[in-house]
């Protein structure tokens, strides 16, 4: 199992320190999350809400560095870390802004981009890049294929249902494919992951029970299909304290890539400087990596 720490709201002048820390303490990769903006005024509901008005969990100060950025940015400074993202949401972009975008990163990361997208939720940022809320999901199956088209390098060209790319050609293009994960434990999102993508990542952090359910429908999804034999990554948040045994039966089930955030622990108390509390969380990663990682072989 490859375990992937996730920086979503960790401060951005933190990310690079402590990814380049992280590269040498045998994480696999760097999780991060995408949204364009935080609406003032905000009607859409999060999907995953417990609020009764629907609004996200999350402060309306929550910084949201844009991920391609972030991951040009840590591919200096790393050296074994693969950067994938939970969830980039693909449709609120139009289809040429994300195959440039995403390809040139992938170039500059020396293909350690993991796309990992979904349809989003909040129409407000539709509503400001002109993108089709409502179509977003038929749109991203027709991106995906789309995308690996224009990846491909040399003369390339694109005729789908939503997207019709005449010949062009998009350089610099990556030197091997990129894998595209899909997010979301809905239906859709289940069908888009087994018949579309290269892998799944569950949405937030499940409780254990929870998460080998979403594990068994993922596995089914694949079977209908006829790709159970087929390589494919799924990526896990679990909301339990870190417990080896758990992890040995996560990997049991199927599940390739652990999600985990022992940053987190950290609690800024009286007294604490910004130094003082980064030194705290990189402390906290080493142990994680020293305790479940190393021992997790």
């Amino acid at each position: 199992m490859r375990f992937h720490q996730a920086v979503t709201f960790l401060p951005a002048d933190e990310i690079l320190r402590l990814s380049a820390a992280c590269d040498d303490m045998g994480y696999s990769g760097v999780y991060l999350s995408d949204h364009l903006f935080n609406p003032r005024d905000l009607a859409s509901r999060y999907t995953y809400s417990k609020a009764p008005d629907g609004a996200p969990f999350w402060e309306k100060e929550t910084a949201w560095p844009d991920p391609m950025c972030v991951i040009s940015a840590l591919s200096g400074v790393t050296t074994n870390l693969t950067f994938t993202t939970g969830i980039y949401i693909a449709p609120v972009r139009d289809l040429i802004t994300v195959a440039k975008s995403v390809g040139t990163t992938a170039v500059l990361s020396h293909n350690r981009v993991r796309l990992g997208v979904g349809v989003g939720w909040c129409e407000e940022e539709f509503e400001q890049t002109g993108q089709d809320f409502r179509t977003r999901g038929k749109r991203l199956n027709d991106m995906i294929p789309a995308l690996r088209a224009l990846w491909q390098g040399g003369w390339v060209e694109y005729h789908g249902t939503h997207y019709d790319v005449p010949p062009c050609q998009m350089n610099p293009a990556p030197t091997q494919p990129v894998p595209i994960l899909c997010g979301g434990d809905s239906e859709p999102a289940m069908k888009r992951a087994s018949t579309l993508c290269d892998g799944w990542i569950n949405t937030g952090a499940a409780p254990p029970d929870e998460a080998f359910a979403q594990v068994d429908r993922i596995k089914d999804a694949l079977k209908r299909e006829g790709r159970e034999n087929d390589p494919f990554s799924i990526y896990i948040a679990v909301r339990a304290m870190p417990d080896l045994d758990l992890y040995h039966r996560l990997e049991d089930a199927g599940v390739t890539d652990l999600l985990c955030a022992p940053w987190m622990a950290v609690r800024a108390k009286e007294g604490d400087t910004p130094e003082s509390i980064h030194v705290a969380r990189l402390a906290a990663c080493e142990g994680f990596a020293e305790h479940i990682i190393e021992a997790f072989g």
